[in-house]
């Protein structure tokens, strides 16, 4: 009996590349291909790339060491966003035998023959206008959530993003595509769904091939609310003039969506936020963590915010600092800015020296270890609902509650992928929450 070919993956970037990583792996599975780790001896290895990151070249090519390093003779496949904006640059990494663009990546098995490695580094990449179809995506790296793809691409004109160069126009999964995969999810097992997306309070736009919206964001999450055999159901990230005041009150009342919610700022300065072209000014954004706060007082808030943006004067950056200071939040995702080609941000005057970019994120994450805290501190003495990981750290089995605070109780094995009523007990030194069970498996 012939052996199986084995391939492997790496993921770089964000939980949207991680479901699109799945699908993928789930299409060679279906071809007779064996997943192996990436660790392991693979004939054919496939990198999801990512594009937000400085760094995003240096790390493909350490990557492609890697493989390189545990079979000289793979077949080495670049995909995803640093693929479609960049195809020639990451085809000329020693290795690297085929890179494929976004319309390319989910029909990557029509690319590949006998797996004998290339001379060169082959190229099939799309004119970015061509990403006008969605493939629906989920993953399941662990029994315990799943990321769910919803939405994909964007219309938004950011100065500083290459995302809409990198996915293409803002489309969305069908509503019975999305409602048919949170099913499956739900007969694996899993008992937590993460919605992702590239905007996806952006939802319905494109549903059917069209710019209408058949649906919106709201009716998503009421139609998700109702599938059977999922417990938790989490917003990754929406952008906050998407996020209306139905939704939050949706999720205030819901059987399955918990109270956390990460909403991207990027700049706490009017002036800032014009220049990147945001769809908001920061009264707006004052406006839904004052909702949030009014309807779901115990909920987990994260923000996303960049530094160093040319023009970023000290004084837009400390009217930032005070604001998120000032702002009744939980943690921060701190981003260095950095220039990426195409985009209009690279162009302007007012550029912010890297060591001044390094001192403005430092600054912003001491804020957020502060805020965290607080937000942990607020939490003690409280009964929440865990899920528990599958993994032993240190002879400690972690979890997250509904509002995202991270526990930990002595290792169990019996205790992965289950949910337990508990009450908040103490801080760590580690910055997680000790806990105290108060019932068995909900």
């Amino acid at each position: 009996m012939e052996n199986k070919k084995k391939v492997a993956f790496y993921t770089l970037g964000c939980k949207l590349n991680f479901s699109e990583t799945s699908t993928i792996a789930r299409n060679f599975q279906d071809e007779g291909f064996e997943r192996v780790d990436f660790e392991e001896v693979a004939d054919m290895y496939v990198i999801n790339t990512c594009s937000v990151t400085e760094n995003a070249d240096k790390q493909f090519k350490q990557i492609v060491k890697k493989a390189l390093k545990v079979n000289d003779k793979a077949f080495i496949a670049a995909v995803g966003c640093y693929a479609q904006l960049k195809p020639e640059e990451l085809a000329d990494v020693n290795g690297v035998d085929l890179v494929l663009g976004a319309t390319e990546k989910f029909k990557i098995i029509d690319y590949i023959n006998d797996l004998s490695k290339n001379d060169m580094g082959e190229v099939h990449s799309c004119e970015i206008e061509e990403a006008d179809f969605y493939v629906g995506s989920y993953s399941f790296g662990d029994r315990t959530r799943a990321f769910l793809k919803v939405q994909d691409g964007c219309d938004y004109k950011c100065t500083y993003c290459t995302i809409p160069l990198a996915r293409g126009i803002s489309r969305s999964d069908t509503m019975e595509g999305v409602l048919k995969n949170a099913s499956e999810i739900a007969a694996k097992g899993i008992k937590e769904i993460v919605l992702t997306g590239v905007n996806i309070g952006d939802y319905g736009k494109g549903e059917f091939g069209n710019k209408k919206h058949e649906h919106t964001f709201l009716d998503l999450v009421t139609e998700l609310d109702k599938v059977e055999g999922i417990e938790r159901l989490r917003i990754s990230s929406i952008e906050p003039n998407l996020l209306k005041n139905e939704t939050i009150e949706l999720v205030s009342k819901s059987r399955a969506f918990v109270p956390h919610f990460h909403i991207p700022l990027q700049s706490g300065n009017n002036e800032v936020l014009k220049k990147m072209k945001r769809r908001y000014m920061k009264e707006l954004y004052v406006d839904r963590v004052n909702k949030i706060r009014e309807v779901m007082p115990h909920a987990c808030i994260g923000v996303d915010v960049i530094v160093g943006f040319p023009g970023e004067t000290d004084e837009h950056f400390l009217e930032t600092y005070h604001f998120l200071n000032d702002l009744d939040i939980s943690y921060l995702h701190v981003f260095t800015y950095s220039e990426r080609d195409n985009t209009e941000a690279a162009e302007m005057d007012g550029v912010v020296p890297k060591n001044v970019r390094a001192k403005r994120s430092k600054m912003l994450r001491g804020l957020s270890v502060k805020k965290r805290r607080a937000f942990y501190e607020s939490q003690i003495g409280t009964n929440r609902t865990v899920l528990f990981e599958s993994e032993n750290k240190e002879g400690y089995i972690h979890g997250f509650t509904e509002n995202y605070v991270k526990v930990k109780t002595p290792w169990n094995p019996e205790l992965a992928n289950t949910l337990h009523e508990i009450k908040l007990s103490k801080i760590d030194d580690d910055g997680s929450v000790r806990l105290e069970f108060l019932s068995i498996e909900v």
